[in-house]
């Protein structure tokens, strides 16, 4: 059957006027317009298209790449608002509707949200919606501590940055523990920290224990080799120093100091680490 959001690997029917018509295993038909159609496509091939409805609602395949697909979260901005609701850019030619009734807040246009992308089932249409919880769920965990994750960031609390998980879980990465800018949108790795007993994930952007001990040392190498081997830190050097420079805690970089003095590969001196 024809899937509606995502994308659908159809086989090429027959040539017209206006496109090629493709069509699935059951026997349904969609048409990929002239614009669309790329030199190579013949009938008979099978090619990867993405399906949704134009602005007249009849189905149509493009070989342009969305943001976003059926079921997924993405940070999309607002083209324009209407009475009908907010409008976002997600590389097609028709924009996604964001109902009113989807907002948290009214969305502003020239501005970008993180958003989900399901198919009402009244209308049928695709649509987007920024109340983002209902479509997140922790009962059935597909990850366990110390995995590494995709991570899109998606509201900001007292406690830390919510983020989405794997596409699929709500986590949390707390203020104390963020060493590098962050904000709404960004799209990073980052590891499961600690899974609590009521499910809520705890994040962390840094791996625990020697992993995470070897990549501060490498970080820090890195530094002194582009700046001529030295940095204006050492042990004793305060937390909001270090975290400048480096991105780093003061704790992580005080062992990673460690691991490079004992390698003796750096020497501490009072005015800093010089490189060896």
């Amino acid at each position: 059957m024809l899937n509606l959001g995502i994308y659908n690997q159809l086989t090429i029917l027959r040539t017209t006027s206006v496109g090629m018509y493709l069509g699935d295993e059951d026997g349904n038909d969609v048409l990929l317009p002239n614009k669309y159609i790329q030199e190579i496509f013949q009938v008979g091939d099978v090619v990867d298209v993405f399906v949704y409805k134009d602005y007249e609602q009849r189905w149509i395949a493009t070989t342009l790449k969305p943001y976003i697909e059926l079921h997924q979260f993405a940070f999309l901005r607002v083209r324009d608002v209407s009475p009908t609701g907010a409008f976002l850019e997600w590389g097609l030619e028709k924009d996604l509707l964001v109902p009113f009734k989807e907002q948290n807040t009214k969305m502003q246009a020239k501005q970008s949200y993180v958003v989900y992308l399901y198919k009402d089932e009244k209308t049928e249409r695709l649509v987007a919606s920024c109340k983002l919880n209902r479509f997140l769920q922790n009962e059935n965990l597909s990850i366990s501590a110390g995995e590494e994750v995709d991570l899109l960031v998606f509201e900001t609390t007292a406690l830390g940055f919510n983020v989405i998980i794997n596409q699929q879980h709500k986590g949390l990465i707390y203020h104390t523990e963020i060493f590098q800018p962050i904000q709404i949108g960004d799209q990073l790795r980052g590891f499961v920290k600690l899974i609590r007993e009521d499910n809520g994930i705890d994040i962390s952007l840094q791996p625990k224990g020697v992993q995470r001990l070897e990549e501060g040392a490498e970080k820090l190498i890195n530094y002194l080799k582009k700046h001529k081997g030295f940095i204006p830190l050492t042990d004793k050097s305060e937390p909001d120093d270090i975290l400048k420079l480096l991105q780093m805690s003061k704790k992580n970089f005080k062992k990673s100091l460690g691991i490079l003095y004992k390698q003796r590969l750096v020497r501490l001196e009072n005015d800093g680490t010089y490189l060896v």
